[in-house]
């Protein structure tokens, strides 16, 4: 914190509670807010700042957060024991604050150094890639991918690498609907990835998810860049990975043969994502990724804003954003959708969050909410999408996800993102193939702690030594950076492999 900073940071001129820069012990003044502290505030977390009558509203960033529980007094301690979640009445002004996009002149456009591939689809990596289309043909598909160390690629210095996608589905679940539609969507999302030059299927031969069923079902066709493999009709085991060992090296050549140029930034879709969240997450990290995002969006580009449980208790200030009130209802559909699913379970859409956001000081899940729904900065909703599906439309939109991170992250990719964006507060170690993540810390002590993991500090903005206008620029230099090759630190460590989770929805038999 500067010196003569105050330590505490108010969000809006009507808010009836602030947020503790620093931890304050029992008995601190706060003279800009004319209020001393009742009780301990840890740092993250909020104090009141006037009297607040029980069953009245609290407020942060002028949204309602909760009801107070108690009279509360000015100086006290706001949080999840005081802070309570009540039904809220929703305006949800459809389509009323919609902002179409700013976008700069072509010729203006910032650009980076992406692969083309030949049906114009751009990509900011060049791997390739081992799928599996039932849990069965995992560990063929891993010792496949595992044979194409650093060694053997050398010679092949264009090809970011030869990564292994497996998940724990494809048979003991329906053969059709939604289970089954939502794996061939996430499968062939990533196959047809414009960061995946050459993809490689591998099969058992008698599973649900039927290789010939899969390939008509999502339009796929073998090829040159595409080939299949049926361990029971190979022999099994050992035969499938000499002859996938094969194939790959047939790709190799065709895929480092394709080399970086000059693209317009128009190509980034980033995923937006946010994890391990505290109470600075929705100050700093999260608005000033939303910067970044707007200054995306300018320059023709794409996000994804998505963990739809974590848009609950705001979905109103979004359908407000969005292009139509048809966009706004989509929007509206999901959030009912996950109302239904999570009906009496214990979740965080009930309004209890996990350990880690209550420690960081989040209340509930609409101040959660309120925080993640900044990564989507300012600009206008321009579609709603169902998990993994392709995202066609450039702006920021919406995708259908769970909240958890890697499932969430796993429709992104597959709808088309080539990049993902992850902030978190508490600390997440999150990274993804075959799009890189680069994670952004919402305070500095964390980001000191785990600087092997996080790529920017966004701490400054607490701190009082940077704007979130600068901090977005600096997210939005790192993301032409990172698109144009530079390692993130995810990448460094090899993280990302374990982290491809289709959705898991639906019953096993």
């Amino acid at each position: 914190m500067t010196k003569g900073a105050s330590p505490v940071i108010r969000l809006d001129p009507r808010d009836n509670v602030v947020v503790a820069r620093v931890d304050l012990v029992q008995g601190t003044p706060v003279p800009a807010e004319a209020i001393t502290a009742l009780q301990d505030v840890p740092l993250g977390h909020k104090l009141a700042t006037q009297a607040i009558a029980k069953g009245a509203p609290v407020l942060k960033y002028n949204t309602v957060i909760g009801y107070a529980g108690d009279d509360i007094l000015p100086g006290t301690w706001m949080h999840s024991h005081n802070v309570l979640m009540d039904e809220v009445q929703k305006d949800y002004r459809f389509a009323q604050d919609y902002l179409p996009a700013q976008l700069l002149p072509e010729d203006q456009r910032a650009s980076f150094m992406g692969y083309t591939r030949d049906d114009g689809r751009i990509g900011t990596r060049n791997y390739l890639g081992v799928f599996i289309t039932v849990n069965c043909a995992a560990t063929v598909a891993r010792k496949i991918a595992d044979y194409f160390d650093d060694e053997r690629l050398e010679d092949y210095p264009n090809v970011d690498g030869v990564v292994a996608f497996v998940h724990q589905q494809g048979c003991g679940m329906e053969a059709t609907g939604e289970p089954m539609d939502l794996l061939h969507r996430t499968l062939a999302g990533y196959i047809r990835h414009p960061n995946i030059a050459g993809a490689l299927v591998c099969s058992l031969g008698c599973e649900r998810n039927n290789l010939e069923r899969f390939f008509a079902d999502t339009a796929l066709e073998a090829g040159k860049a595409l080939k299949t493999l049926r361990m029971q009709s190979l022999g099994g085991t050992k035969a499938t990975i000499d002859e996938g060992k094969a194939l790959i090296r047939q790709m190799l050549a065709q895929a480092n043969a394709i080399q970086r140029a000059p693209v317009s930034a128009e190509h980034i879709r980033i995923g937006l994502q946010c994890g391990g969240s505290d109470g600075f997450s929705g100050l700093s990290a999260n608005p000033a990724l939303g910067r970044a995002v707007d200054l995306l969006v300018q320059h023709g580009g794409t996000a994804i804003l998505s963990e739809t449980p974590e848009l609950y208790g705001i979905e109103h200030t979004l359908t407000a954003r969005a292009r139509n009130e048809d966009v706004a209802r989509q929007l509206l559909d999901r959030i009912q959708w996950w109302l239904n699913y999570t009906d009496g379970r214990d979740v965080q859409m009930q309004g209890v969050v996990g350990p880690g956001n209550q420690q960081g000081g989040l209340a509930n899940i609409i101040e959660k909410s309120l925080g993640g729904a900044k990564k989507g900065g300012s600009t206008g909703i321009e579609a709603v999408y169902k998990y993994a599906e392709a995202v066609t439309e450039r702006g920021l939109v919406i995708m259908d996800t769970p909240g958890y991170d890697p499932v969430a992250a796993t429709g992104q990719i597959a709808g088309g993102a080539n990049l993902i964006c992850f902030t978190t507060g508490r600390g997440s170690c999150f990274g993804s193939y075959p799009a890189p993540t680069i994670k952004l810390a919402s305070n500095t002590p964390m980001f000191t702690r785990m600087a092997g993991d996080m790529d920017i500090n966004c701490g400054p903005i607490i701190d009082g030594t940077k704007t979130l206008e600068e901090m977005g620029q600096e997210i939005f230099e790192m993301i032409l950076a990172v698109a144009s090759g530079q390692k993130s630190k995810s990448e460094d460590l090899g993280v990302g492999e374990e982290e491809f989770a289709p959705w898991p929805i639906g019953v096993t038999g």
